[in-house]
């Protein structure tokens, strides 16, 4: 449906009809949630409007072209599975969420999609003509973690929820936190406690690294995490820090200056489209597999793009991975229907959409409610949640899900056993030991209203 879409102009006038919904009630026979009309909650954001009609929306701004584009299809894919999910009750939905039936307290649910290119001000723009034309209850969509703060900040403003999506940066629950915002994956910061131990062990202690860092949000928080990391207990030093801007087609500046800083080891924290050009530029400059490579922050369809000999040997960090449907039945579920529905197996920006969806659905029902700070009160209680890859939870401090990493290594070629077989998981580590403090990069909340 696009922006402009003529149905959706009319949905708004309807929706702008009537009394606010607030509350939810439970029928005394057959046990289906109703919300119910009530005046004790007063109006925020889009509420009641977003929630008056037979249909709730979600917009979605992610990254459609630019560098960042083929995650964010990926990741778009996944947020539309699980909109499917929930209107049909898949199995695979109620495990998370148990108490949808049919979409969320008797509403279809819809994902409106706008291309934010991953930049902060068009997807800020294009979260606002959701927010007019058809009253949205919930923004999604960053995959750039500039984009990520910047609608975090939007979120409060508006008083509408927000779950990130991808975003890597320590800021987005940090500094940058707010009540409206959440976040399921993993950041900078879990990576580099996850994939730290794992490079020491491999490569040995007082090596010399040049990392290669997107320059914004992600890429400097993650660069220091994973330095901070491998200094104090490596006794690594870090050489050169080549700092790029998103969207660089030619590296050979960064990797020159790399070439001759005597580094052991190249940390690339180039993401999307970035990652895939440097990884190939650092093997057409000689500088791979003599100097080794990690990605402390997978990005999906990396192995695919560049070639599994380009990654072969590879260490990084990632949220999900399809062959760990071998150990876990929720991940088989979520594979199996991602494969049937769009042909090939998901990567992990899909599997974040599809799990931020899922606990969204999860805490509306739980909080048998739409009014948004009932549902942020539902995050908050930290109640564990079944996943893909084990159990998880929210910080009531900073609204960062508690959650596994996992660490996989690129396969040579002549051990992939199909197409997409490129990584070997090595490790799922737990996610709480991984994490600071909740006050550690400063979050503070805000206020409900």
């Amino acid at each position: 449906m696009s922006l402009h879409d003529k149905d959706g102009v009319s949905r708004r006038k309807v929706l702008t009809i009537g009394a606010g919904i607030a509350g939810a009630a439970a029928l005394p026979s057959g046990g289906f949630l109703m919300p119910v009309y009530a005046a004790d909650k007063p109006a925020i954001g889009t509420y009641p409007a977003g929630s008056q009609g037979s249909t709730v929306y979600i917009g979605a701004a992610v990254p459609r072209t630019g560098a960042y584009a083929v995650q964010g299809e990926d990741e778009l894919k996944g947020m539309q599975l699980a909109v499917e999910h929930i209107n049909t009750d898949h199995p695979l939905m109620k495990k998370i969420a148990p108490k949808v039936s049919k979409g969320v307290l008797g509403k279809k649910v819809e994902v409106l999609a706008a291309d934010s290119a991953a930049k902060p001000n068009q997807a800020v723009q294009a979260q606002q003509t959701f927010i007019n034309e058809n009253k949205i209850i919930l923004m999604t969509g960053s995959t750039s973690s500039a984009v990520a703060v910047a609608l975090n900040k939007f979120a409060d403003r508006e008083k509408i929820l927000y779950v990130s999506a991808i975003s890597g940066s320590n800021d987005t629950t940090g500094k940058d936190c707010v009540r409206y915002g959440f976040r399921q994956c993993f950041y900078g910061e879990t990576a580099a406690n996850a994939i730290g131990p794992v490079l020491v062990k491999a490569y040995g202690k007082g090596k010399k690294a040049a990392f290669m860092t997107p320059d914004y949000t992600y890429g400097h928080t993650v660069t220091k995490s994973v330095n901070d990391y491998l200094t104090k207990n490596g006794g690594w030093t870090m050489v050169t820090n080549q700092v790029s801007p998103l969207g660089t087609q030619d590296f050979s500046q960064y990797l020159t200056n790399i070439a001759n800083s005597g580094a052991d080891v190249i940390v690339n924290v180039n993401w999307g489209r970035d990652a895939v050009l440097s990884v190939q530029q650092a093997k057409q400059f000689g500088l791979t597999p003599k100097m080794k490579m990690v990605i402390p922050y997978q990005i999906p369809f990396l192995a695919k793009e560049v070639g599994a000999e380009l990654t072969e040997g590879v260490y990084a960090a990632t949220d999900f991975w399809w062959t760990l449907e071998d150990k876990y039945p929720l991940a088989k579920m979520f594979v199996e229907a991602f494969q049937k529905k769009y042909g090939y197996r998901p990567e992990w920006g899909a599997e974040n959409g599809y799990i931020s969806f899922a606990h969204w659905a999860r805490m509306v029902t739980e909080a048998n409610s739409f009014y948004p700070p009932d549902i942020i009160k539902q995050y908050e209680k930290g109640e564990t949640i079944p996943g893909l890859v084990g159990d998880c939870h929210y910080r009531p401090e900073d609204h960062q899900c508690v959650r596994p990493v996992v660490i996989v290594k690129g396969k040579a070629p002549k051990d992939m056993k199909n197409k997409e077989d490129f990584w070997e998981v090595l490790e799922v580590v737990p996610g709480e030991p991984l994490m600071q403090k909740p006050d550690a990069f400063g979050c503070k909340l805000g206020s409900y209203t």
